[in-house]
């Protein structure tokens, strides 16, 4: 390592993007290598604080990393962000200053800053091992750690990152980083979306010579890649020291699009700093700062609670999701049936399936996966998906269930996010797992020969699991506080997030059901819903899932639910509104063996996105004998509540959808929405409020998983959980759904909700479907409606005078700017049912703007 020139430190010079120059400060450590050194600081100089944030930057960065930690800080909060001595405008001291020496540095410089209260340290990349050395020498006063994508550790399963290595290949260091400018701006090209030119010019407004980069050079160089490495020693002892910080509460706060500070750096910190908090901030990369809202998530963890509240305690005692499968583990009736192609069906009696159950549990826990392990389980609804839930939970294991229907981008993102040790899957699915890189040992449902094995890198497969655990005890069974499921939404109303259940919320859930809808040991059940099709042997009833197209819920035809129906002489239906809108078209093709089969069921249930009550009306002429329901929900917690179509029919006209009263044990209160279109207000369960609804029930979410932002954001208040869905009670205590808080038009009049306006308009003879977004700057902006019509157009256009008009009086009071003919309304791929307003808002802006009429 060399040395760059020395030069004394200075201020910014006036006019950089976002940073106030009464922020910056020269401060000297008068006793720094014996000669004195002068620092660089941006510092809001709070007085008395209850809190001081030490903020530390990586390299090629410097302290405009945190402005905004700066610009928003509470008056009672001070924040002190450093440039590092040879970097930013602090001093360029002619020396080499490794690992060690930056930790004594800013040791020094709090010394002389008087740092002495409550401390939280903030630090990303490289300023993580510093600030976490300086911590451990100040655990008296350090009460928070915050890190972003930095390392202490280079995993042993993996190479040190390739941009890392690259750059320190011979010829290549000085050059990239110190002779030219590559490395500053390469830096700002890993952000998402890349960062304003006035930012990039900030940030490279201390490094515009060769002579200032000089320490980008040596911070490169300072990364140990091995044992040898002078720096390494100092990196062990940080990491080693992390014990000393396990009272201390800690964030971390990831950008997991990073080529250099990857997931398996978070991993690491995570079983290091086991006490840790996780949010995942998805789509940022490297530079987490710019690519994420760090503030307010920095500020909301300082701001919560000392006591962190204990996972709840259930109210009552339950009997564990498999105890209904041990009741019936001596009958031969039929316990659940696999729907193949051309009629072709596949069953195990309760017998058989218990029996397979134990045996899959214990050979899990033969093979190695123990209590609490993840288990991601990627294998299509049928015999092998039920036998490995249920020994899963039999024996520990924590399932993570993701729906295919995510894509493949989508199913990445889940794995990635949940990490699970182990992945069962056809053979399909860990040929997806090897080529996308899904972590998990792999098991395969699917018999495999050695070539194949060692192709998909399959370590077992099912049938060994079978046979190894045949006559083994059975494993302990885990508690009803413990973790079991961690599942993740649909991503049709945003990201993807994994939701955290324990056994005691997932028991609830299946009493509830019970209870809601009386089902007993004579029901049987087509699940032609996905997160149902795992259900039955929880109910202890017999049950089938539908052949059709997992991710097109649409796929699903009369004569293949019919079938179904027939295989286990259902009782009980549970499709999605999309299913059932097909089966009504393709009613006509049923033989009257099938109708007879459908006219047994006794009760029809259908969510996952609003059900219109023509689909439900449609429903009763191919079962008219069926209690038709629609109960109201989300994958955080079902049900919220429940109502049948003759209630819908009996209704008095009202704003958006009725999903009906609260069930038993189930509380809905609504936070109304300001003009902004912000639930701000205080709980509520007054009539016509119209706002955000929270809702508290035994059987909701544990929590989310590495995200906690969003969890500290949908629990407010505490025991509550946010659904992001706008609505309303009206005065009799039902509730009524008017759409996502995310899709609220914000007009010059006030708040606009989209679902009502849309299933008026839907109402229209013509209108097969309908969507009301908001185009333009929020409080402003104007209400447009989106309509596919009955008979399809080639091309999107702008809606005739007459049609025009029929949609302006289905608004009513709202005033409508524009109306838009398109050939298809984008809608999700779980459900097929709930409309991508955010997308085609995105559209109708570009195309009011002047830009081209094209597909959505």
């Amino acid at each position: 390592m060399k040395p760059g020139a020395a030069a004394p430190a200075e201020l910014p010079p006036p006019g950089l993007d976002g940073l106030e120059p009464r922020w910056s400060r020269l401060v000297t450590t008068p006793t720094l290598d014996g000669v004195g050194r002068t620092w660089h600081v941006l510092d809001n100089r709070t007085d008395d604080p209850i809190v001081t944030l030490l903020c530390v930057h990586g390299n090629p960065t410097w302290s405009y990393l945190w402005r905004d930690l700066l610009a928003r800080a509470p008056s009672n909060v001070r924040v002190v962000a450093v440039d590092q001595l040879d970097m930013g405008f602090s001093e360029r001291t002619g020396t080499v200053r490794r690992l060690a020496q930056r930790i004594d540095d800013l040791e020094a410089l709090t010394d002389e800053l008087g740092l002495t209260g409550p401390v939280v340290t903030v630090a990303h990349d490289w300023g993580g091992p510093i600030a976490l050395g300086w911590a451990e020498r100040h655990v008296d006063q350090v009460t928070g750690v915050v890190l972003m994508n930095t390392a202490v550790h280079q995993p042993e399963e993996s190479h040190a990152p390739g941009i890392i290595r690259l750059v320190r290949a011979p010829g290549v260091l000085r050059r990239v980083c110190e002779t030219t400018p590559i490395f500053v701006r390469g830096t700002m090209a890993l952000t998402h979306p890349r960062v304003p030119r006035p930012v990039r010019e900030a940030y490279e407004a201390p490094y515009r010579s060769a002579d200032r980069r000089a320490a980008i050079t040596a911070f490169v160089e300072d990364i140990p890649l091995d044992d040898r490495h002078p720096s390494q020693w100092v990196l062990d002892r940080v990491a080693a020291d992390l014990d000393l910080l396990a009272d201390i509460p800690v964030l971390l706060l990831w950008g997991p699009a990073d080529p250099v500070f990857s997931d398996l750096y978070l991993r690491d910190l995570a079983e290091r700093l086991p006490q840790a908090e996780i949010h995942r901030f998805i789509g940022a990369g490297h530079l987490t700062p710019e690519d994420a809202d760090v503030a307010s998530a920095v500020f909301a963890w300082i701001g919560r609670s000392d006591e962190s509240a204990p996972p709840p305690t259930p109210e009552e005692k339950r009997v564990p999701m498999w105890a209904k499968i041990d009741r019936r583990a001596d009958e031969e009736g039929v316990a659940i049936v696999e729907m193949g192609k051309d009629g072709q069906q596949t069953s195990r009696t309760f017998s058989e399936f218990a029996v397979d159950v134990h045996r899959v549990a214990a050979g899990l826990s033969l093979f190695g996966v123990e209590k609490g392990d993840r288990v991601a389980l990627l294998v299509p609804p049928g015999i092998d998906l039920a036998v490995c839930l249920y020994a899963c939970w039999r024996m520990g294991a924590v399932v993570v269930v993701a729906d295919a229907g995510l894509g493949a981008r989508g199913m990445s993102k889940a794995m990635a996010s949940a990490n699970p040790a182990y992945l069962i899957g056809n053979t399909r699915a860990l040929a997806a797992a090897r080529a996308m890189r899904w972590p998990g040992i792999k098991i395969s449902t699917e018999p495999v020969g050695n070539g194949r094995r060692r192709l998909l890198h399959a370590e077992t497969t099912l049938d060994d699991l079978r046979a190894s655990g045949e006559d083994a005890p059975e494993p302990t069974a885990p508690g009803s506080g413990d973790v079991g499921a961690v599942g993740f939404t649909s991503g049709a109303t945003g990201p993807a997030k994994g939701v955290v259940y324990r056994h005691h919320q997932l028991e609830a859930q299946r009493d509830a059901l019970i209870d809601l809808y009386g089902i007993g040991p004579d029901d049987s059940f087509v699940a032609a819903f996905g997160p149902f099709a795992l259900l039955g042997p929880a109910l202890g009833i017999p049950s089938v899932v539908p052949e059709m197209k997992v991710t097109e819920p649409g796929s699903l035809s009369a004569t293949a639910l019919a079938e179904a129906a027939r295989s286990v002489d259902a009782t009980l239906v549970f499709a999605s509104p999309a299913a059932l809108t097909n089966v009504v078209r393709t009613a006509g093709k049923m033989s009257a063996d099938q109708i007879a089969v459908l006219r047994r069921a006794r009760l029809l249930m259908s969510a996952g996105a609003p059900v219109r009550a023509s689909v439900l009306r449609s429903m009763t002429g191919i079962m008219p004998d069926a209690e038709m329901h629609t109960p109201y929900g989300m994958t955080e917690v079902l049900p919220v509540a429940d109502i049948s179509l003759t209630e819908i029919e009996h209704l008095p006209g009202g704003e958006g959808v009725c999903v009906g009263h609260p069930v038993p044990g189930v509380d809905v209160a609504i936070s109304s929405l300001d003009e902004r279109g912000v639930a701000a207000g205080e709980l509520s369960d007054e009539p016509f409020v119209v706002g955000e609804v929270c809702i508290r029930a035994p059987h909701m979410r544990d929590g989310y998983d590495n995200l906690w932002v969003t969890e500290n954001d949908a629990s407010r208040p505490e025991g509550w959980h946010r659904s992001g869905d706008v609505g309303h009670l009206d005065a009799d205590g039902r509730l009524w759904i008017e759409g996502r808080i995310g899709h609220v038009v914000t007009t010059p009049s006030g708040p606009v909700t989209p679902v009502g306006i849309e299933h008026a308009v839907a109402d229209l003879p013509e209108v097969a479907l309908a969507a009301v977004v908001g185009v333009g700057p929020p409080g402003t902006q104007r209400v447009i409606v989106v309509l596919e019509p009955v008979d399809r157009v080639p091309r999107s256009r702008l809606a005739d005078e007459g049609l025009s008009d029929r949609v302006r009086a289905c608004a009513d009071s709202v005033d409508v700017s524009a109306v838009l003919v398109v050939p298809e309304i984008p809608v999700d791929k779980r459900h097929n049912s709930k409309i991508d307003r955010t997308r085609i808002a995105r559209w109708a802006e570009r195309v009011l703007g002047g830009g081209r009429m094209g597909p959505i």
